[in-house]
C-alpha cells in the first residue's frame, strides 16, 4: 500500500465492506487504481481493506457515515491529506428497510410506511450521494475529470413502477434525478455521471435466491466508472446498455 500523494487514479467505493462494495473495489484495484474504501462499520472496514491488501490491491480505508455531512467532511479531509486526488466516486451504500417477504406484504404498502422508514431510506440512498458529489466533485473539476457512478436500481424506473416497497422505490427515483441533475451541473469538466442498475444480485441486501451473481452486477458499475472520455453522461443503464427512466 502506498503511503504518499502519487499520480495513481483514486477511486472512492462506498458501503465497501462487503457484497457489491467489496467485489467494485477490488475489480478497480486490478486496474492500478488506488481505491478508498469505506464502510459504517469500522471494524468491518478495516477487515475488507485487510483482505485487498492481502491480494497485493493499493487500499486505504475511511470509515464514512454516508448521511452525515461531518463525517463526509472527513473524508474529504482525508482524500486532500493522502491522495490530493479523486476520479472516481461510486455511490454503492444503500439501505432497503421496507418490510418485505410473503409473511409481511402488506407492511411494504404505500399506505402503511412509515416517514420514518422513508427519511432513514431517503437519507442513505439520496442525501449520502448529494453530500458525497458536493464534496468530491470540486476536486473532480480541478482536474478536469471524473466518474460518478450511482448506484440505483430497475425498481426505481417510472417506466415499470409497480407498488410495494415505497420507501425503497421513492429514494432510488430521487437518485435517478440526482444523476440528471449532477450530468447538467458538470457539462464541460470531463465528468461523467450515470446511475447503474445491477440488477438482483446475490447479496445479503438481495438474498440468496437473487439471479444474479456478484461479478455480473458488478461489471456494469465497472464499466461506468471507468468511461471514456467520448462515453456517455445523465444515462440510466444495466450491463452497459442503456434502460428506460
Amino acid at each position: 500500500m502506498l503511503s504518499g500523494k502519487s499520480d495513481k487514479p483514486v477511486a472512492v467505493v462506498t458501503g465497501a465492506n462487503r457484497g457489491l462494495g467489496l467485489e467494485t473495489a477490488r475489480q478497480l484495484a486490478k486496474r492500478d487504481i488506488r481505491v478508498i474504501i469505506t464502510s459504517r462499520n469500522a471494524g468491518k472496514g478495516e477487515v475488507a481493506m485487510e483482505k485487498l491488501l492481502a491480494e497485493g490491491l493499493d487500499i486505504l480505508f475511511q470509515p464514512l457515515e454516508v448521511t452525515s455531512e461531518s463525517s463526509v467532511a472527513e473524508l474529504g479531509a482525508f482524500i486532500h491529506s493522502r491522495c490530493g486526488r479523486v476520479d472516481i466516486l461510486v455511490n454503492n451504500a444503500g439501505v432497503f428497510l421496507d418490510i418485505h417477504g410473503a409473511e409481511d406484504a402488506g407492511g411494504a404498502s404505500v399506505f402503511n410506511v412509515s416517514l420514518e422508514t422513508l427519511t432513514a431510506t431517503l437519507k442513505t440512498n439520496l442525501y449520502g450521494p448529494l453530500l458525497l458529489a458536493q464534496e468530491l466533485t470540486p476536486l473532480m473539476k480541478q482536474q478536469h475529470y471524473g466518474r460518478i457512478v450511482n448506484v440505483s436500481s430497475g425498481m426505481g424506473q417510472l417506466s415499470g413502477m409497480e407498488g410495494k416497497s415505497p420507501a425503497y422505490r421513492i429514494s432510488k427515483t430521487a437518485l435517478n434525478a440526482l444523476t440528471r441533475i449532477l450530468a447538467a451541473e458538470t457539462q464541460g469538466y470531463n465528468i461523467l455521471v450515470n446511475s447503474i442498475c445491477p440488477g438482483w444480485v446475490r447479496t445479503d441486501m438481495g438474498g440468496p435466491q437473487a439471479e444474479r451473481t456478484v461479478d455480473q452486477g458488478v461489471a456494469g458499475i465497472i464499466w461506468a466508472a471507468t468511461l471514456p472520455d467520448d462515453g456517455p453522461t445523465g444515462g440510466f443503464f444495466r450491463d452497459g446498455q442503456p434502460i428506460p427512466w
